[in-house]
Order: C-alpha cells, then structure tokens, then sequence
C-alpha cells in the first residue's frame, strides 16, 4: 500500500489517527488527547483528505480500521518515536544533569524494582526528568522507542551497548495468611495440592517455560493472568503459590519461602541503550546509576 505522505499534511492528524487506532473509538481518543470528538472526527477526515484513502469503515459499532490503516500504524508509529526522540535530544542540551531519559522496563521491575531507584537517582539528579514505560514487550532501542531498556534476556542487536548487571533469582512464595491456613507443600510433588499463579496467553512465558518443572504449566494454574504485578498482587492477597523474585520477597517478611532448595530458577538482567547515546551525559548518567543499583538488587537473596 502506497500513500502520498507529504510534509505539507499536519502531523496533529496522524497524531489523532495514532489515538484513535491504540484506543478504538474517537471519544476514548478525544479524551486521551484532550480534544472533542467532532474535532477529532474532522482530523480523521482531513486525514483521509490528504491521503486519498480511507481509513475506516463507520458503522454503528464505531469504526474499523482498513487494510490502508492497518498498513499505514507503523509508519506512524515510527513517526512518533522520531518525534519524541528529538523531543528527548533536545530537552536537556549537553548538560548531564538536564533534559528528559525515557527507560523501559518490564512491569515488575518497571513497577516495583524501580521506583525506589529512581527515587534516589532524583535525589542525586533533581534537573533530570525520567519518563518509564512499563511493558514486557521489548521497546526498540534502535527506532529510540525508549532511552534506555532494562531486559530479562540478552539484548541481540549489534548497535546497541548492553551490560549484564547480574542475575534475578525467583522462587516459589505463599503469603503468610495462605500459609497458615492451608500449609506449603513439603515436596515438589505436593505442589499439585495447591493453587498455583501463572499467566495466561502470553506466549514468551510459554516459551521461556518449556524447560521448566512440569507444574509451571498453563493448565495447572489456578490463576491466570500475564500481567506480572497482577500476579504478584494475587501471591500477596493469599490467592495461593506463586513465583517472585527473591529481591522483591526479602522486602516483604509476609511472604513465605516454597521448598526454596529445590525451586529456583534464575534471569538475567540486562541494561541496553543505543551506542549513539554514550555520548549524551544525562543517558550516560542514568545508565551507569542504574547498572550500579540494579547489580545490587540482583545480589539481594
């Protein structure tokens, strides 16, 4: 599919096209943009105007999406990952202690892990802005996605400076309350008399599990869910046995060690950003605190 994509077509326009495809509807879009639906509405068709194609088909569901828009979201997002890269570069100048560090982290590191690091590193870098994107689906360090990426594998992209900080250690954890009324299991075996907390459809948790302990299955599980702080919120609600990084579980004295000799396994962490921001001091600066505190947390049993 082919689009006459000029520079004379205002960017707001694929910006509300961006919204509108990530949320679904023009309303869900107009309030995440702080616009009126009509006037979204009118973007869309200006859009549309500009590219001589449709977009989307109107019905009385909402919109769907066509074959052009589908095609055309990527170069949008590309787009707006440029933007908001040169956004980034200029935020700060050359100053190592000024500007904006976009960092990407899955949710449990992004979402527990972190927090109180970057607390510090305010502490330490007050003109510093950081912006956090939780996913666990790998940003693209190389379309400048995000600054700077902590990953649980290693990065494979040759551009890209990556430093293995240490490895993560994770072990099965009951809550207390769970403990003291149902008990833990003795044996790995015993396992099976519990519920146990797992994802869902998430297929690199698929994968990264076919060698596991046969337990770690989908249909074993009692809970299901690929949201990690989800499933770290149902280990701490007493829901049943679940995994945690040991890092996490030596702050929380309610959760209670499983058959810790015999159930571990261990992920490497990783911290990347593209070699082309070595040079740019408040990235290098972020880069090097967090290789520090994150190989501490790694050490943590």
């Amino acid at each position: 599919m082919h689009f006459r994509m000029t520079t004379r077509t205002d960017w707001n326009l694929y910006a509300s096209f961006r919204e509108v495809m990530r949320q679904g509807s023009l309303s869900a879009a107009a309030r995440t943009l702080g616009l009126t639906q009509p006037t979204l509405g009118r973007h869309i068709a200006a859009l549309e105007a500009a590219l001589d194609t449709a977009l989307f088909t109107r019905s009385p569901q909402g919109l769907t999406p066509t074959v052009a828009a589908l095609d055309l979201l990527p170069r949008v997002e590309e787009m707006h990952a440029a933007a908001e890269a040169a956004r980034r570069a200029i935020s700060g100048g050359p100053s190592a202690e000024a500007g904006v560090v976009r960092v990407t982290a899955s949710e449990i590191i992004g979402g527990v892990v972190l927090p109180p690091i970057l607390a510090a590193f305010r502490e330490a870098h007050p003109g510093i802005v950081v912006e956090l994107v939780l996913s666990n689906r790998n940003q693209d360090l190389l379309r400048r996605d995000a600054d700077i990426a902590v990953r649980m594998v290693r990065p494979a992209q040759s551009a890209l400076l990556a430093k293995r900080v240490g490895a993560v250690a994770i072990g099965l954890f009951a809550h207390r309350r769970y403990a003291e009324a149902h008990g833990v299991p003795a044996t790995v075996a015993a396992i099976a008399d519990h519920p146990l907390i797992g994802f869902d459809r998430d297929e690199t948790s698929l994968r990264s599990l076919e060698d596991a302990a046969d337990f770690l299955r989908r249909d074993r599980f009692a809970f299901r869910c690929d949201s990690d702080l989800a499933q770290l919120a149902a280990l701490r609600a007493g829901y049943g046995l679940g995994g945690c990084q040991l890092g996490i579980a030596a702050g929380d004295p309610d959760l209670v060690p499983v058959l810790p000799d015999q159930v571990r396994f261990d992920l490497e962490m990783w911290l990347a950003m593209h070699e082309d921001l070595r040079g740019v001091g408040r990235v290098r600066t972020m880069y090097d605190f967090l290789a520090i505190e994150l190989g501490a947390y790694a050490r943590r049993r």
